[in-house]
């Protein structure tokens, strides 16, 4: 909690923000508000984003004074002293991967010596579209830590800010690639770009190490940091050397009092269960490790007709005579684990149907069955360009 004196120290920063946003003269407001800035930690900044956001200011609009307030900010936050948690798995790893990606743009910067503009051009491209790999640093803390920090307190919902600059980074990245690979890009458009990416990426990891990494390590617990650094081994370690690691996917299956399932994933009702199935645009049929057709799901548009009279029925009956011994070679080979997929694509009825079977195996690597999964993909095959969410309903 807050104390009283902090709480008006907060509200003090708050009013220099939205100074510095209405344009008000900046040395004017340092003066003003000197004690309070100096005095700046980490959770005072994330009070202060929290604050503005819930009083309506969009995460775009504190991007614009976001550099300028941090850079006030600056040397208090740096001369803040903070400890790491006992259980650093998980931050020391994306600690890591910050130092890493400042040798990659100390490597870009060497190359920006370059005179010839289409050689530097051609150097330049494969570094930066490089950069594209330090998405999973962002969709880690997006994924992992920004759920654990808002779960902790509310004030961390701020982190929506620092979502709005990985965005911005993804899209800087995406730019400096159309510009490299352009023959009519300047070297001042090069510059610029190059610029842009730089100042986003390590900018964010500034911002990193000065506010998040601090404010994270205060309020999360010993056993959020294991549970983080378990959750992380599902993602990239970009530009680190990492050895191969085997996930526990073992997961244990509780069954509520009021007969909802609840796993490390989360809670479902059969009936949720049930209506997530036949939501999907996709034909389901599962077939046991004895060969018998167990499920099936009822999508809004079926591609092939099925019928409850086939369940408990051998997968050898359901399919005509001419193709039976293909079916039973596909689950042999799942069954012995030479295999865990095959697929098919056929025309039928004006569509293009893509027919999957995925072999399914219990956490000891026992073989369970079969999925079948069918789906049109006619549609899907004519996709180009790409539609972004922001462009929905436009």
């Amino acid at each position: 909690m807050c104390t009283k004196k902090q709480s008006q120290k907060v509200k003090r920063l708050i009013e220099y923000v939205k100074g510095l946003k209405s344009n008000l003269n900046g040395s004017a407001l340092y003066i003003e508000y000197k004690e309070d800035i100096e005095s700046v930690v980490p959770q005072d900044a994330f009070e202060v984003f929290y604050n503005l956001i819930e009083e309506g200011t969009k995460p775009r609009e504190i991007l614009e004074v976001l550099d300028k307030v941090i850079n006030v900010f600056h040397k208090s936050l740096l001369n803040y002293r903070w400890e790491k948690p006992n259980n650093d798995n998980f931050l020391e790893d994306l600690i890591e991967e910050n130092e890493a990606l400042v040798k990659k743009t100390d490597g870009i910067k060497e190359i920006l010596k370059e005179s010839d503009l289409e050689i530097k051009k051609q150097k330049l491209l494969p570094r930066v579209k490089e950069l594209e790999m330090f998405n999973d640093h962002y969709i880690k803390k997006e994924n992992i830590l920004f759920p654990y920090m808002e779960k902790a307190m509310p004030k961390f919902h701020g982190l929506s800010i620092m979502w709005e600059l990985h965005d911005v980074v993804r899209k800087d990245i995406r730019d400096g690639i159309k510009v490299l690979e352009s023959n009519d890009s300047s070297e001042e458009e090069l510059n610029k770009a190059i610029a842009n990416i730089f100042f986003g990426m390590l900018g964010l990891k500034n911002k990193e190490e000065l506010i998040l990494f601090p404010s994270a390590s205060e309020v999360l617990s010993e056993d959020d940091w294991y549970q983080m650094h378990k959750q992380s081994l599902e993602y990239g370690f970009p530009f680190m050397e990492k050895d191969n690691i085997s996930l526990d996917t073992n997961e244990d299956i509780q069954i509520l009092e009021d007969g909802r399932f609840r796993t490390e994933t989360g809670e479902l009702s059969f009936k949720d269960i049930l209506m997530i199935f036949n939501a999907l645009p996709v034909d389901l049929t599962f077939v046991d490790e004895n060969n018998k057709v167990k499920y099936f799901t009822r999508p809004k548009d079926r591609i092939f007709p099925r019928s409850p009279a086939i369940i408990g029925r051998d997968v050898s009956n359901c399919h005509p005579p001419a193709s039976v011994h293909i079916v039973e070679e596909i689950v042999e080979s799942f069954r012995s684990g030479k295999e865990d997929s095959a697929k098919f694509w056929i025309n039928l009825k004006g569509k293009m149907v893509l027919i999957q079977y995925f072999a399914l195996r219990d956490s000891e690597g026992k073989y369970k069955g079969v999925l079948e999964v069918s789906q049109d993909i006619s549609e899907i095959r004519e996709l180009e360009g790409e539609r972004r969410l922001l462009k929905w309903n436009k």
